[in-house]
């Protein structure tokens, strides 16, 4: 090994000794360990005074300036790894590699002389001393001031910087590369101020975290102190469980539910207030002292009474109050007979008012519950994914609560209210669960004695609750809750009976919300039977409230202005009011050419018109369907298409015409369509374009095809004359199976349309194509 007693400045051939983990400053002693081959091998034949340099080797690469150090002591250590302990002399620029004496790696090195000391050097040492002592006191190293102040160099004062552990390895590295003593305390007062910085800001957190810990230690330290004072007092327990035990004493409940609740209030004294498990206990306790357990109200099962206060709030629907009469009846005489209990539980009923909307299903909840005189609370469903909604949540979740059912009883402040669980068609699924089976539970009569709200964990008896749902339609309820409810369908309303409507309920209730009298307003028959006609396309009435409460509005604003009331609301000022009519397609103007048809459906707003185009074009035989059709309207177009290849002699069609590609679209595309019904229409279309017969335009027509040309029955006949009706359609053609839903139909509507019922496709075309 090379040796050299004094520091020379000429070049020094030395062996390396590769360090990745630290850094060796000047004047720094330090213990190293081999921790490679090249290590093992400088150490191998290392012996007290060697000279070697030390280099850091950063991902492989090693640096461009090293340490000349002195070897004070090497060995073995007890693991059989080798180590040496080192002090640093000087830094040295690595020059090129060379031969040595040993297999170590060898270098030329240069030593690197210290440069003069200035003003501004001695200034920045002052700056980095006094920042170096702060952090030291901060961190509880002040011991090490001593130290701090025995390092005299600038140069060796910048090093230290090098001392701190959480120092980054490359950050040391290039320290050790800064050969400018000047630009090294800069680095070294820079980094120095981040440590400070970030130690103060760790005693602060420290400081926090401690106060905290001992101030809940003193909260509950004077709180112990505070319950044995108050029992030296003879004060008793705390007054809120003293009010909880009082508020228990007093409830109308079963063993089982008492028990609970006794147990969750003893939970509570035990735990005490301070406990953070204290707060979830009175939550729980709070909402069941909020349910009405000894609330309900007496039934008034006066049928007379009942039918006076369905007529008085709805006009028309006389079968759908008919059978709410009958529900009512029946629930009249299994009180009377005491059988609402035990396993005739089961023949309960739920009923589900199915219909468009603004057609009075949840009014007729309310009148529901104002005929029995009963408490009325409206649950909406519309758009619930989580079954925790409908049976509450457990307890262990954060901000859990009781569900949809739970809190109906709470609002409605009665155990045996009318709860109007509406838009119930309008429930999903997703991963959270199902609310749709959770319903089960509650709707079933067989089994809502029982029911078990997950957030109180116990059970509720609601047989005594009057549960009617609404719908739109059916269409997307399940099954087993379809088979718990009995369905009643309201259809939508001629314009006679939306005149009555408006006349005897919404415009009332519009002058009441407006501020006027009805002498001060004049709305007549000719001016809402002309909104009715121009201005709504619904099969409700509640756009027809909004566009008169529109005219009331104008009204009132004139007899605000100074007008002399009564101001009279005229037909030609409707446009001014209300702008342009509802443009709708008429089917006169429609029906130009051979190829369209009109035909009807039921959607959940009501019945509509639905126009049918057809067209063919040269290419492959074949069929396209468009316009947004599910499944069975396009098996309904290949029939209707194959029933005119199979009989094209018969309706004077040139074989060579069904060589062809044809194309059947359903105008509104934006809209989804699907059902059999249609199937007569698509079939009509064809044949007019096949025939160039054009489609009388005030016929439409409904009904499902076999491949065999019979039309077969399809449902809502009611809603789909209605909406002939309203667009203007004279002759309406029906299966002859559906003949006995005419009778659904309002007689001041049949009056003015004339029906066909028809058994097969030859005798539709024969009635709907022109001659």
């Amino acid at each position: 090994m090379a040796t050299s007693t004094d520091p020379i400045t000429t070049p020094l051939t030395l062996p390396v000794l590769p360090v990745s983990s630290g850094v060796v400053f000047p004047e720094m002693v330090v213990t190293i360990r081999a921790e490679t081959d090249d290590a093992r091998r400088t150490l191998d034949h290392a012996k007290a005074g060697d000279e070697l340099v030390i280099v850091p080797r950063v991902d492989g690469v090693y640096a461009r300036v090293g340490t000349l150090a002195r070897i004070e002591q090497s060995g073995t250590l007890p693991d059989g790894s080798l180590a040496a302990v080192v002090r640093g002399v000087a830094r040295v620029r690595i020059g090129q590699g060379v031969v040595g004496d040993t297999a170590a790696l060898w270098v030329q090195v240069e030593r690197i002389a210290a440069g003069e000391t200035t003003p501004a050097i001695e200034e920045l040492a002052a700056t980095y001393r006094e920042i170096a002592r702060e952090l030291l006191d901060t961190v509880g190293g002040r011991q090490l001031t001593g130290l701090l102040n025995d390092v005299r160099s600038p140069g060796a004062l910048a090093d230290t910087i090098g001392w701190w552990p959480n120092l980054a390895f490359a950050r040391k590295v290039e320290l050790l590369e800064t050969v400018d003593v000047e630009a090294r305390l800069v680095k070294a007062t820079e980094w120095a101020r981040t440590a400070l910085a970030e130690a103060n800001v760790a005693a602060s957190i420290a400081r926090d975290v401690s106060d905290g810990f001992e101030k809940n230690q003193r909260e509950v330290i004077l709180r112990r102190q505070l319950d044995a004072i108050r029992k030296e007092l003879g004060e008793g327990s705390d007054n809120a469980i003293d009010d909880y035990r009082a508020r228990a004493a007093e409830l109308d409940v079963n063993d089982a539910v008492r028990a609970a609740i006794v147990k969750e209030i003893d939970r509570f004294e035990r735990v005490g207030e301070q406990s953070m498990e204290s707060s979830w206990i009175r939550t729980w306790l709070d909402t069941i002292f909020e349910l009405p357990w000894n609330s309900r109200t007496d039934d008034n099962y006066d049928l007379g009474h009942a039918r006076t206060v369905l007529d008085a709030d709805h006009t028309g629907l006389d079968e759908v109050k008919d059978r709410i009469i009958e529900f009512l009846a029946v629930r009249k005489l299994r009180a009377e007979r005491n059988v609402d209990t035990g396993a005739h539980r089961r023949a309960g009923t739920i009923l589900v008012l199915v219909g468009p909307p603004g057609g009075g299903k949840t009014s007729l909840g309310e009148s529901v519950a104002r005929a029995l005189g009963r408490k009325f609370v409206r649950t909406a469903l519309g758009g619930i994914h989580d079954e925790a909604e409908i049976r509450g949540h457990r307890r262990t979740y954060v901000g859990a609560r009781p569900g949809r059912i739970v809190r109906a009883l709470i609002d409605a402040g009665s155990m045996n209210p009318v709860v109007l669980l509406d838009e119930i068609d309008k429930l999903g699924a997703d991963w959270r669960g199902d609310p749709t089976s959770a319903l089960l539970e509650v709707l079933d009569p067989a089994q809502n004695h029982t029911f078990r709200d997950h957030y109180l964990e116990l059970e509720l008896d609601l047989s005594s609750v009057v549960f009617i749902a609404t719908a739109n339609t059916i269409d997307r309820m399940p099954a087993p809750l379809l088979d718990r409810m009995e369905l009643i369908a309201i259809s939508g309303y001629s314009e006679d009976e939306k005149l009555a409507i408006a006349r005897d309920h919404l415009v009332p209730r519009i002058y009441e919300r407006n501020g006027v009298q009805p002498d001060e307003v004049v709305l007549s028959d000719d001016v809402m039977r002309a909104v009715i006609s121009g201005y709504t396309r619904e099969a409700g009435v509640r756009r027809l409230e909004q566009r008169l409460d529109r005219l009331v509005r104008k009204a009132a604003t004139t007899i605000a202005n100074g007008a002399t009331p009564p101001v009279t609301v005229a037909i030609s000022e409707i446009r001014d009011a209300l702008g342009r009519p509802v443009l709708e397609d008429k089917p006169s103007e429609r029906i130009t050419v051979p190829g369209i048809a009109t035909g009807l459906a039921v959607t959940g707003a009501g019945g509509d018109v639905l126009f049918v185009e057809a067209a063919a074009m040269p290419g492959e035989a074949g069929l396209t369907l468009t316009g947004q059709l599910g499944e069975v309207m396009r098996e309904s177009g290949e029939i209707a298409l194959s029933y005119l290849r199979a009989h094209t002699r018969s309706l004077g069609i040139d074989d060579a015409a069904m060589n062809r590609r044809f194309h059947v679209h359903f105008p509104a595309g934006g809209i989804p369509k699907d059902g059999p019904s249609a199937g007569i229409t698509m079939t009509t279309a064809l044949a007019s374009y096949l025939t160039q017969r054009r489609v009388r335009p005030d016929v439409a027509m409904t009904g499902e095809i076999t491949l065999h040309g019979r039309v077969l029955p399809i449902g809502g006949v009611k809603e789909k004359v209605l909406a002939a009706h309203r667009a203007g359609l004279r002759t309406v053609i029906l299966p002859s199976a559906n003949e006995l839903d005419a009778d659904d139909i309002p007689e001041d509507v049949r009056s003015q349309l004339t029906l066909h019922f028809v058994d097969d496709i030859a005798t539709v075309l024969e009635l709907a194509l022109e001659s």
